[in-house]
């Protein structure tokens, strides 16, 4: 209602019409949203008095075709909760080794729990909780933002006409808001697309994933991807403008290994942050299938992400406390990553010395967000059309 007023007060209409529209907000606030409210406090208070330790969906009648369902259309295939709890166990077992091969080229001393925990704690990796840290680290993104787009020529045929910029989340909002993220530019030009870092905790942003955030929120991940879709002449709104997680966090994640096989992460700490972000989605795709299809209890998932990732605790119960209210959501990012991967190797093998990564990276953004099994039929009418 404050808001509504201050609003209200600055608007170049009379005194008598500043009032009406007040009193008029103050009717609705008690005749609608309040009664509203009260309904759903007390609808929540009677439901608290069911709930139960048990979290997953298997516990409610149909629970097991429920979540296969909502698998099915978080993911777009037709993968079950069982081998998609195996394909995240086969994925943090190679995540462990690679980083275990940076461990020892570093020379750390120690297993990788102990590597982890280095990393997760030494100073080193972590830039001044002042201005001119974090302006330090707003400097360092765009540079690396920078180099990528110097050298998009050699991924991309079409690119986006918006231009892309890093900004600082604004102090109003930093607190609440997630460790880095993207705005896409206004359809009119008006505004370029934006990678936003949060810099509210440096402690939260240590420097070895920075390489990884930038190439994911920035270029060549979501800005590539969105603003591309969003420029598509011929398709209706809702082809430039929805969304399939799978699809467009898939896009996220493999962009943050395309810069890897360009020969950048030259630092191997850099490339430890890229393998970490890469093992929290892998560990996503256990835990949930756990708690929703294998009777895992909270704290067996908070622990499995303790156990197995550099993160802090909280960021497992955090993340636990997702998979737990939005069953299957958290699975698409690296199932969408691997489609894109195993479409791209397959593509490879096919058309042998006609295969050209460009070329298969305008099939994979030339028609914006759509299924996973979709995408798939675009890449093998490529592969086809090649081989002809």
């Amino acid at each position: 209602m404050a808001d509504f007023k201050r609003k209200v007060n600055k608007l170049d209409i009379d005194q008598a019409e500043k009032t009406k529209l007040i009193a008029q907000a103050t009717d609705a606030l008690k005749a609608a949203v309040k009664p509203s409210y009260s309904k759903l406090i007390n609808y929540l208070e009677q439901l608290e008095k069911r709930a139960d330790e048990r979290d997953g969906a298997w516990k409610f009648p149909d629970g097991d075709d429920f979540y296969n369902t909502m698998l099915a259309r978080t993911t777009t295939t037709d993968l079950t909760a069982k081998e998609i709890h195996e394909i995240g166990l086969a994925e943090v077992a190679r995540i462990h080794d690679e980083m275990r091969e940076i461990k020892d080229k570093v020379g750390f001393k120690g297993d990788l729990k102990a590597f982890m925990e280095f990393m997760k704690t030494d100073k080193q990796f972590y830039l001044p909780n002042n201005d001119e840290g974090k302006e330090l680290y707003l400097t360092q993104a765009k540079d690396l933002i920078d180099n990528m787009k110097s050298r998009l020529d050699e991924l991309f045929i079409v690119k986006p006409k918006a231009d892309m910029i890093v900004k600082r989340v604004e102090a109003f909002r930093e607190k609440a808001a997630g460790k880095a993220f993207y705005q896409q530019p206004a359809p009119d030009g008006s505004r370029p697309g934006i990678y936003y870092a949060n810099l509210y905790d440096m402690e939260a942003m240590p420097t070895y994933q920075m390489e990884a955030l930038a190439y994911h929120e920035g270029i060549p991940g979501h800005h590539m991807q969105i603003a591309i879709a969003q420029e598509l002449e011929g398709v209706p709104k809702f082809r430039k403008f929805g969304g399939y997680t799978a699809y467009i966090e898939g896009w996220g994640l493999y962009s943050e290994l395309v810069p890897k096989e360009m020969g950048l992460y030259e630092d191997p700490y850099s490339d430890f942050g890229r393998l970490s972000m890469e093992l929290w989605r892998a560990c996503r795709l256990v835990v949930d299938t756990g708690i929703h299809a294998m009777k895992w209890t909270r704290q067996e998932g908070i622990d499995y992400y303790i156990n197995n990732t550099p993160n802090a605790a909280s960021d497992g119960v955090k993340m636990v406390e997702r998979h737990i209210v939005m069953p299957s959501q958290a699975t698409s990012y690296k199932i969408g990553m691997l489609k894109i991967l195993e479409l791209r190797e397959s593509a490879r093998q096919e058309l042998g010395d006609k295969f050209d990564i460009r070329q298969f990276h305008d099939v994979v953004l030339k028609n914006g967000p759509v299924p996973l099994n979709v995408l798939e039929r675009f890449v093998a009418d490529w592969v086809a059309s090649k081989k002809a």
